[in-house]
């Protein structure tokens, strides 16, 4: 049986207002926008470390999806999840879970949850490695 998936190209959201969606994903988390076609309304933002593009367009009247603030699921990684999130709240976002540390399958995780202006959510971890073990 072959892959049906070969790699991520793009993160869609939707937004109910382009420009306070652009200063949000410029000015408070810092990415870096590729793409703006204000007739459409669209935007595209890099994500670091990644050829995956974060974009997202004012939802159309009887277009599918879902709905401006209901997306959630979305992982971003940070080496500090703490010391990042208080920057995001320092900027203006809206944190929605507070860091914390926890143990998970896939090892110890620090996260916190954040927010765009629509209210849509994003997660922003880290998982920690374990000490290397001694070779004695």
């Amino acid at each position: 049986m072959s892959d049906v998936i070969e790699g991520m190209e793009a993160v869609t959201v939707h937004i109910r207002d382009i420009e306070a969606a652009r200063r949000f994903y410029s000015e408070v988390l810092g990415l870096k926008e590729v793409a703006y076609n204000p007739a459409a309304p669209r935007a595209a933002y890099a994500i670091p470390g990644t050829t995956t593009l974060l974009t997202m367009h004012v939802m159309g009247k009887d277009e599918g999806g879902r709905e401006p603030g209901t997306v959630s699921g979305v992982v971003f990684s940070h080496h500090d999840p703490t010391a990042a999130c208080a920057e995001i709240e320092r900027r203006g976002g809206t944190i929605v879970d507070k860091p914390h540390t926890f143990p998970a399958a896939v090892g110890t995780v620090t996260l916190c949850v954040f927010a765009d202006p629509d209210g849509n959510e994003f997660v922003l971890r880290h998982v920690h490695q374990p000490p290397a073990k001694s070779s004695r």
